[in-house]
């Protein structure tokens, strides 16, 4: 079995509430690191608030990194769910 494959998304029920956590995860991840984008540059407007800004796009940044860590990390689940369900059957 291969890494992104949307057959392992609907293997089971755990696999598809599995999918759906990292989905929700990923989505909020996006959302946030739009926000501290736009308020980051709302900042700059202002010399006063320019540093906090350039921390907002360092953590929008950080944000915007997590998303494919999250999806990686949600196929790795994937893979590892369906090595587990085949290995009843490869021991018969």
């Amino acid at each position: 079995m291969r890494l992104f494959r949307h057959e392992a998304r609907q293997r089971s029920a755990e696999s598809r509430r599995l999918y759906a956590r990292y989905e929700l995860a990923h989505t909020m991840a996006d959302f946030a690191a739009a926000v501290c984008f736009l308020v980051g540059s709302v900042m700059f407007f202002r010399e006063a608030w320019q540093y906090t800004g350039t921390w907002l796009f360092v953590v929008g940044s950080l944000l915007f990194a997590l998303k494919p860590t999250l999806r990686l990390g949600r196929e790795i689940r994937l893979y590892r769910m369906g090595d587990f369900s085949d290995l009843s059957d490869r021991a018969e």
